[in-house]
């Protein structure tokens, strides 16, 4: 059952430090029962943490017992101005049913240049809308739409077993270039009609599955895609006519793609294909090879694949692409 946490909030790192009481699953709780995978609860001013992140949680003298306890939180502090997120679930009419979209943004300074985000092959799901969040906190609209709406009207992998990988195989199989870019019309009707967003500024960028995407995309809308990021993007370089490498010479905004060395879905010889084809059209772009990392290692809950350190990269990679091209 869940357990009581105390999280000391130091007044070095946070302003109006207090201390907040919050609730966990016994098997999420960190120090040795389990990794802290879901998001802790936030004090009045998150911001007000320095660029290293919230800070530790640790465990109290006694469990408090074994049911939900009542959250107690800081009032908030006049003088934390840092703007918060304004979250919104969007549903969105396309010629092939309705597209169930995240959409983030600050509280304050809009409007915002828009980042669409593709998600990876096991779904939208909370892991991406904290991603999503934490790009959106530095002055962005970011949506993030459900690719699988065809099919479901939401998806989660909850598991690996064999049954799982097949379903998600199916899933992720029944999308192609031509549907993505499709879909990425109806949002960018979405944000032309938003007030809070500045359409005339958009990037884009996708993971595993929908690397190749954000670069088709791109492609498809030179135009109005300023920048575009593949992240251990698979399927890079291929035999078919829409592959990345074969359309790159329609880009115009610039482009960064990270691949993961040790990535057992892609191998570094189609990297460098893409970066070769874009080279060779003039885009301005940059291919970084991520040393010893794995698939999926920007994803805090990808057991064996996480790496902290190369996660951090890739974000500080995302805001300098995004922050040269949208502001």
């Amino acid at each position: 059952g869940p357990v009581a946490l105390r999280r000391a909030l130091p007044t070095r790192r946070l302003i109006g430090a207090r201390a907040t009481t919050l609730t966990l699953p016994v098997d999420q709780v960190p120090g040795g029962l389990g990794p802290l995978n879901r998001r802790l609860s936030r004090p009045a001013c998150p911001a007000a943490w320095d660029r290293g992140g919230p800070p530790s949680a640790s465990i109290g003298r006694s469990l408090a017992g074994l049911g939900w306890l009542r959250q107690r939180r800081p009032r908030p502090d006049p003088r934390c101005t840092f703007p918060r997120v304004i979250d919104q679930a969007v549903a969105l009419p396309t010629s092939d049913g309705t597209m169930q979209t995240f959409v983030t943004h600050p509280e304050e300074g809009g409007p915002f240049p828009v980042v669409f985000f593709y998600m990876d092959a096991p779904g939208k799901r909370e892991e991406l809308h904290d991603m999503a969040r934490r790009l959106g906190t530095a002055g962005y609209m970011v949506v993030l739409p459900n690719l699988y709406y065809r099919q479901r009207t939401s998806y989660e992998l909850r598991d690996r077993s064999p049954d799982a990988m097949a379903e998600m195989q199916q899933l992720m199989f029944s999308l192609s270039h031509d549907t993505v870019i499709a879909d990425t019309g109806v949002l960018f009707d979405f944000v032309d009609g938003h007030d809070q967003a500045d359409a005339s500024r958009v990037g884009c960028f996708g993971y595993c599955m929908s690397g190749p995407f954000a670069v088709a995309v791109a492609a498809a809308y030179p135009e109005r895609i300023k920048a575009a990021a593949s992240l251990y993007g698979v399927r890079l370089a291929t035999d078919a006519p829409d592959s990345p490498h074969r359309v790159a010479a329609r880009i115009k905004g610039e482009v960064y793609v990270a691949h993961a060395e040790l990535d057992s879905h892609v191998s570094v010889a189609e990297a460098e294909l893409l970066e070769k084809a874009l080279a060779d059209a003039g885009v301005r772009h940059r291919v970084e090879i991520y040393a010893n990392a794995h698939h999926g290692f920007a994803f805090p809950g990808r057991e064996g694949a996480y790496d902290k350190t190369c996660a951090e990269r890739h974000w500080e990679r995302l805001h300098a692409l995004f922050g040269r091209n949208l502001r």
